[in-house]
């Protein structure tokens, strides 16, 4: 049965005729969209630059540096920033990933101008206080050996490693003991002030203001901002997926359950077949109960705590991977099951009432997950992000309901190979 949006879902929707997108003169991109129904809002986007960018014996350093931005400047303290935000009750902060850095923040419409002040700011004048870098360093040690320790995580990090070698999706935005302990203060400002720049740089304003006027406050704390060291945003280097099957076990002993990983390279989230390929995943192993993965290894035969599947979507080729926890004794059950449902997945196509099942959810979904105004924001950086168009919500409902079951099987069969795929176990010791 085809899933019909509302019949006032086109004009509810942001769509082109309420989004405002211009581009400063300095290469930064802002879209502006009104919501007057809110008092307050919401200010998200990113800069194009991330892990991809650090050296490798000082992995980390993108990651770092975004953590500390927010810890001190030449014209405020860390102290000055906190309060300065939390006497208006505003928000800011900042993330670092693979590509970007991104930034997230909120605030009462009244008081954008401080938002967009503060964050000009941090951006244009960390001075990264040794107090505070010292302890953001300690953050992420502290993370770093609590990832050490934990079996989904050293199985996620391994399966990284086996399917991106000699790639930056291979290799842990937060990088390694060794290489975060030998990052010094003066890394932090030479990383900032040679890739920190206007040059790419996306921003999104949403809430109770006319888009205008949020496009001409952006414009007046950063439009002036200029750096002439920033690179150009670098591509991803080439890479092959593998041709056999590959796999490792890491052992971490006194755990008392194993964690399994185990898929390939999915598509990128600009390629053509990246919709009929989510809603490959999202019967796979997500929808309901996690979908047949769920249904059919945790339910039904009883040897996973959890299963699921789960779909990258990145300017490159993300996983797409299975995931599931299990008692040690049936890592090698589990992993044959998985198999077997990929070859159903690849081999068979998906059943009518799964896919009407899924398409149902992925049309009837947005308008709630419209309502507030960061969900609005998010939304509309990854249509800028990934070049969707700003019409894209507009003929959502369209692409999803036009998608058969050939090409959900075709996608699905395009990415996964039962017979190359990438499986990292970690556990405990197993017995003789």
């Amino acid at each position: 049965m085809k899933m019909n949006p509302p019949a006032d879902y086109k004009s509810s929707v942001p769509n082109p005729g309420d989004i405002t997108r211009v581009e400063l003169d300095n290469g930064i991109i802002v879209l502006a969209r009104a919501n007057f129904n809110s008092p307050s809002i919401s200010i998200t986007g990113m800069l194009h630059v991330g892990s991809m960018y650090d050296p490798l014996d000082k992995l980390g350093l993108a990651s770092i540096t975004a953590g500390t931005l927010m810890r001190g400047t030449q014209n405020r303290d860390f102290q000055q920033i906190f309060n300065e935000l939390e006497s208006v009750g505003a928000t800011l902060g900042y993330s670092g990933g693979t590509h970007t850095t991104g930034f997230h923040g909120k605030s009462l419409a009244e008081d954008i101008d401080l938002l967009l002040e503060i964050l000009g700011d941090t951006l244009r004048n960390p001075v990264f206080p040794k107090e505070q870098t010292e302890r953001q360093r300690a953050q992420v040690l502290t993370g770093l050996a609590l990832r050490a320790q934990s079996t989904g995580a050293t199985a996620g990090l391994n399966f990284d490693k086996l399917l991106y070698p000699d790639h930056p999706y291979g290799l842990p935005n937060d990088g390694y003991v060794e290489t975060v302990s030998a990052i010094s203060r003066d890394d932090l400002l030479a990383f900032n002030q040679e890739h920190f720049g206007p040059k790419g740089m996306l921003i999104v304003v949403v809430g109770g203001i006319d888009p205008q006027e949020a496009v001409e406050k952006v414009r007046k704390n950063l439009g002036d901002w200029q750096n002439k060291k920033q690179p150009e945003i670098r591509q991803l280097p080439d890479w092959k997926r593998p041709g056999k099957t590959l796999r490792i076990r890491a052992e971490i002993p006194e755990m008392s359950q194993s964690d399994i990983v185990m898929g390939a390279a999915g598509p990128a989230r600009s390629y053509t077949d990246y919709l009929q390929s989510s809603i490959a995943n999202s019967i796979f192993g997500q929808f309901g109960m996690m979908g047949r993965i769920g249904e059919v290894v945790r339910e039904k035969a009883g040897l996973a705590y959890y299963a699921y599947s789960s779909l990258g979507s990145s300017y490159g080729p993300g996983p797409w991977s299975v995931v599931a926890g299990v008692n040690p004794s049936n890592e090698e059950k589990a992993v044959d099951l998985i198999r077997k449902e990929i070859k159903r997945l690849i081999s068979e196509k998906v059943t009518e009432e799964e896919l009407e099942d899924v398409k149902a959810n992925y049309v009837g979904r947005i308008p709630l997950s419209l309502e507030a105004n960061i969900s609005v924001a998010a939304t509309l950086l990854q249509m800028e992000k990934n070049q969707l168009g700003l019409d894209y919500l507009v003929r959502y409902p369209d692409l999803v309901n036009s998608i058969t079951r050939e090409e959900v099987q075709a996608a699905a069969a395009n990415y996964l190979d039962p017979d190359k795929l990438v499986i990292s176990i970690a556990g405990p010791p197993l017995e003789d």
